[in-house]
């Protein structure tokens, strides 16, 4: 695949969508409370079912991208702690350099680029991968986030069991390994494939809401080092993780490391802010969490198209 292919069949599509979504978000103030919700709690949940369902990935295949997901994530944290340390950056902000060196935005961004990159399988991977990282974000990254607060802990963890994608991978697990998924002309997958499709132009439009939404006000310059380690970094350290584990499916191995290259996830934004300990000197971690999604975002386009063309020419994984 050409530069302008990845660019035009790829890249163009997700950000047409979000881009509307940054316009109305400027021009109106949106509450994406109510949005997010119904994306989390319904829009999602159907789209990880379905897919899950009708995958084409097996399970050796799906054992091995979570195992990889997980190798990933820890080698990430080691690497972006020890240049956060390097740097010299002390709590907040070290905390907030690791999570966005570390969380890719791997869902209403991931998701659809995957989709559009490598079709039903794509979605597919990049909803397993989502799945697991959202584990680890939750404990890892509440970790991450709330270790520089004496007062905080790790109750936030069990808010990972509050999440229906979790029951979503569960349920569909379930009842393929029970061998009773309906047919495909069904009913009730026809329903829950309507109902998953629409999470896909939400998710891009609240992407580009958040985009509008967020103040990057902030020295640019300071989420520098937390861009190169999430856009050129982690790509070859993802690389690395599937050359170490080994895929039976090229097509997912190559999905996840897309997955991987993602810019920085909007979550640890919500748990930054959550342990945010108040008005510091200096950059605080809400305002570095916020500015490394913004800049890693735009970043990501030119990154993005080069590793989607490089990824389905085939020279990687």
């Amino acid at each position: 695949m050409s530069l302008l292919s990845a660019l035009t069949n790829a890249i163009v599509p997700v950000l047409s969508v979000a881009a509307v979504g940054f316009l109305l978000g400027s021009l109106r103030d949106i509450d994406v409370g109510g949005l997010g919700t119904v994306t989390i709690y319904v829009l999602t949940p159907a789209l990880v079912f379905h897919s899950l369902m009708t995958t084409s990935i097996d399970g050796e295949t799906a054992v091995t991208l979570a195992a990889a997901v997980v190798a990933f994530t820890l080698a990430m944290v080691v690497l972006a702690e020890f240049a956060g340390r390097l740097l010299g950056e002390s709590e907040p902000t070290l905390g907030a350099l690791v999570l966005t060196s570390t969380f890719a935005n791997a869902g209403n961004y991931g998701i659809p680029l995957s989709q559009f990159a490598f079709g039903a399988v794509g979605r597919s991977t990049a909803i397993l991968y989502i799945a697991v990282q959202s584990v680890l974000m939750y404990t890892v990254g509440v970790y991450l986030a709330s270790r520089g607060d004496d007062t905080s802990g790790f109750g936030a963890i069990r808010e990972v069991f509050k999440l229906p994608l979790v029951y979503a991978v569960l349920a569909a697990g379930l009842v393929r390994v029970l061998g009773v998924v309906p047919s495909e002309n069904s009913a009730a997958m026809e329903t829950l494939q309507l109902t998953g499709d629409a999470a896909i132009p939400v998710m891009l439009l609240l992407l580009g809401i958040q985009l509008a939404n967020t103040d990057s006000g902030a020295a640019v310059a300071r989420v520098g080092v937390s861009n190169a380690m999430k856009l050129v970094v982690a790509p070859v350290v993802a690389v690395g993780v599937v050359l170490a584990l080994g895929f039976a499916d090229d097509t997912v191995a190559r999905v996840f490391v897309l997955e991987c290259a993602m810019p920085a996830a909007v979550t640890p934004l919500i748990l930054t802010i959550e342990y945010d300990s108040g008005p510091e000197t200096g950059l605080s971690g809400p305002e570095y969490v916020s500015t490394a999604i913004f800049a890693s975002t735009l970043a990501s386009v030119p990154i993005l198209t080069l590793l989607i063309a490089v990824l389905k020419s085939g020279a990687v994984v």
